[in-house]
């Protein structure tokens, strides 16, 4: 049941706030209450998981393989988490400063919904059917505002992402024509079995989908002026939400039905990792605005992502979870306090940027040493020197930026003029504590990464 309360919740709420007037800011309290008894639903799920194992169900009490199978296990539990803590700041922080559109909570919910499906799915065909309504979501909220450059950046992401589910959609059909089978854990058993020459194709359609979502190189080309063409609650989710979709299928996908064909692809994995690294930290030196540089030091972070993912084993999938939650708590920290002013803001700025630099006590320094210390295990002195690297440059254009937004004189004292209302400012503060809680107490979320990387263990026979 509680697999399937979260779910119910956000679908029902997204269709009542869908008639309703989302400007009125009770309907806004309203879609954040409901995200809010979302993830309650959904903290109880993973206290199941915690203590009973993965649990299952298939909806509507079908028959296994015909209904929607639904598995809730620590992978998905945490990613679904994630997203709609996410969700949860930027809408709080777009009904306090004032929705724009009726339409935005009842979007919000129901992206919500749809990556909670993505999340909790146990059949590939449905995986595609919540991805769908997630990216539809995702293209009306890219043209949330009043300017063209919204619809400008609309256009680009919905060509983009289409071309994603295009190859997506072709590699779960020619996963179904190998296997005959469209659950996961039936895909998995079916795959083990073939030639692994004969799923390359399969697998190379999907993990180029997943690429996509990520905005790895060579397929950034389009989140640099979407992330900074969209207002900041959209770019936080975009970013810290949306993103998500690529870090989970290349863990679920490639760890859990596909790893062979992942530890095949694994150098090649490796090699786009080091080179969004250094591409998205070098291009963020060059840029000037705060949007510009979160965006593109997004594509240098989901970097480390691959990296992790191409060393693999429990320990390496447990880095790339750890990473995927330090991650979407900087950027949504990072945009949302792009634009406001205050003093607070410049303390929850600064958290953010030393996070993504990796500096102790923020909770960014948590995935650059796990990483780290996989890589010294393994004597892998390369993965240690990009980590370095890495962390240095990142170090540089955020502390470029922290000065021009707040060192140089006549822009710290416009920034700091007129203050941006509180309530405002509260939402980018709760997420610096947090953050600098995940520095401070990395107990439970270095458990949660690695329940989550050792998930795969029940996923293939």
């Amino acid at each position: 049941m509680l697999i399937v309360l979260g779910l119910g919740i956000l679908w029902f709420s997204g269709v009542c706030a869908a008639i309703l007037d989302g400007r009125r800011r009770w309907v806004g309290f309203a879609s954040v209450a409901a995200i809010l008894a979302a993830i309650a639903a959904l903290v109880a799920l993973g206290m199941n998981v915690r203590d009973e194992g993965p649990q299952t169900m298939t909806a509507g009490g079908w028959p296994s393989g015909v209904g929607i199978g639904l598995t809730a296990d620590m992978l998905g539990v945490t990613f679904a988490l994630l997203s709609l803590g996410v969700l949860l700041a930027a809408l709080t922080f777009e009904v306090f400063n004032g929705v724009r559109s009726q339409s935005f909570p009842a979007l919000v919910l129901l992206l919500g919904a749809g990556l909670t499906g993505v999340f909790l799915t146990a059949d590939a065909f449905n995986f595609y059917v919540f991805f769908e309504i997630a990216m539809i979501s995702s293209y009306i909220l890219t043209g949330y505002g009043d300017e063209g450059r919204q619809l400008r950046s609309a256009t680009i992401f919905v060509i983009v992402n289409l071309l994603g589910s295009a190859f997506f959609l072709m590699g779960i059909a020619a996963l179904y024509h190998q296997t005959g089978r469209l659950d996961m854990a039936g895909i998995a058993a079916r795959v083990a079995l073939l030639n692994p020459t004969s799923v390359i194709l399969s697998a190379v359609l999907i993990f180029t989908a997943f690429g996509i979502k990520l905005g790895i190189f060579p397929f950034h080309f389009w989140l640099p002026a979407v992330y900074t063409g969209t207002r900041p609650a959209v770019a936080a989710i975009l970013s810290g939400a949306v993103a998500n979709i690529g870090t989970y299928g290349l863990l679920r996908w490639g760890g859990g039905m596909l790893p062979d064909e992942l530890h095949t692809a694994a150098p090649m994995f490796f090699a786009l990792g080091v080179i969004s690294i250094l591409y998205g930290s070098l291009q963020a030196l060059s840029r000037r605005s705060v949007a510009e540089v979160v965006a593109y030091s997004s594509i240098g972070q989901v970097g480390f992502i691959l990296v992790a993912l191409a060393i693999g084993g429990p320990a390496g999938f447990a880095a790339a979870v750890l990473f995927a939650i330090v991650n979407a708590v900087n950027k949504t920290l990072l945009f949302l306090s792009e634009n406001l002013r205050g003093w607070l803001t410049g303390f929850a700025f600064a958290v953010g940027a030393f996070s993504v630099a990796g500096v102790p006590p923020a909770g960014g320094f948590l995935g650059k040493a796990g990483l780290f210390q996989v890589a010294a295990q393994d004597d892998n002195w390369i993965v240690i020197a990009l980590v370095v690297v890495g962390s240095v440059l990142s170090f540089i254009y955020m502390f470029q930026i922290y000065q021009r937004r707040f060192w140089t004189p006549e822009v710290a004292e416009s920034a700091n003029a007129v203050a941006s209302p509180v309530s405002v400012r509260a939402v980018v503060v709760v997420l610096a504590i947090i953050t600098l809680l995940i520095g401070f107490w990395p107990e439970p979320v270095l458990w949660v990464s690695e329940q989550a990387g050792q998930s795969f263990a029940t996923t293939r026979p």
